[in-house]
């Protein structure tokens, strides 16, 4: 694997025993989140991974030893053994180091700061000062990036009714997903989460300030990651009836500046385009793009991310950065 946009750490905040480096242990490593956060770290320097022995996983007592001596924990667990850990956790008072989880448990919780560093414009700042992060899943990381400036802009009521389709690569989905695609059973494309109960839509309508319960319609491609989501807009149904300009002319406004997230020119890649999934595979990097006829009052708004880059490791070690005071944003 080879990851492009991985820079060096410059600082950071007073590690645990007076160490040089901060240290993290990755709860969960060997899933494909886990792998990917590990393959990361090892690229940077002021960062020294712990790890327990594989028959003391489960062992609530060696767990909590390592981790009073790390400064924080990445867990890639399911949402039930997050929780577990959480609450251990929760009892070591002064010793307990800051949690970045990225199952779905706690990406609600208002209790916990939601990692999408580029959310709103103080919310890096609430990642720093957090002792809890919710690492944001895949779909939502494209949805609410594209939705969230509209909404706070006025270009688009936060009671519309919007419909989200997305497409990601199988790796997305789990062991047994992998696995069915790599051995050949599976189709080559497939719609799912038809029952309109997918578990990223709390965390989207939240953070994109939707007061109307979004239609979200994901699907899987042949491929193993890189992702689209889009959302199409009827113009001349919106408040002021904006142009495709308008709501690029918002997306520029509120990522200008960023490091990950770039909202694209108009029409890029121009009449007639196509776009494609994986083109930003094995980066943190976040495209948005408006798609717009001023002929039709039509419009697609598109995001483009690597489903284990930005939309799940990526994300998590940025996040882990900032938690520790490294220099990211």
């Amino acid at each position: 694997m080879t990851l492009t946009d991985t820079n060096q750490p410059k600082s950071v905040n007073q590690p645990k025993s007076g160490a040089t480096k901060a240290t993290v242990f990755v709860d969960g490593a060997s899933g494909t989140t886990g792998l990917g956060i590990q393959e990361r770290l090892r690229l940077l320097d002021n960062v020294e991974v712990k790890h327990i022995a594989e028959d003391k996983r489960k062992d609530a007592g060696a767990k909590r030893a390592l981790m009073e001596e790390v400064d924080l924990v990445i867990l890639c667990l399911p949402d039930a053994a997050a929780k577990e850990t959480v609450a251990l956790i929760d009892t070591m008072g002064n010793s307990a180091p800051k949690v970045l989880d990225a199952s779905t448990a706690y990406r609600v919780a208002p209790d916990w700061a939601y990692g999408f560093a580029e959310l709103a414009p103080d919310q890096a700042d609430k990642i720093r000062t957090a002792a809890k992060v919710s690492n944001p899943g895949c779909y939502p990381t494209g949805g609410i990036a594209l939705l969230r400036p509209l909404v706070d802009a006025g270009l688009l009521p936060p009671d519309y009714p919007l419909t989200l389709n997305a497409v990601s690569g199988y790796s997305g989905g789990g062991k047994s997903m992998i696995a069915s695609f790599e051995d050949g059973s599976a189709p080559a494309f497939e719609l799912y989460g038809l029952g309109f109960e997918h578990k990223h839509v709390p965390e989207l309508q939240l953070y994109s300030r939707l007061t109307r319960r979004p239609i979200f319609i994901p699907s899987v491609g042949n491929y193993r990651q890189g992702m689209l989501v889009s959302v199409p807009l009827q113009l001349d149904t919106l408040p002021g009836k904006p142009s495709g300009a308008d709501l690029q002319a918002a997306l520029a406004k509120r990522y200008a500046g960023s490091k990950y997230v770039t909202a694209m020119p108009l029409n890029e890649p121009g009449k007639g385009g196509k776009l494609e999934p994986e083109a930003l595979n094995e980066t943190n990097q976040l495209e948005l793009y408006v798609f717009a006829s001023d002929k039709h009052h039509q419009a697609v708004l598109v995001a483009r991310l690597d489903n284990l880059g930005k939309g799940a490791s990526g994300a998590a070690v940025q996040n882990m950065r900032l938690m520790l005071g490294l220099a990211d944003a």
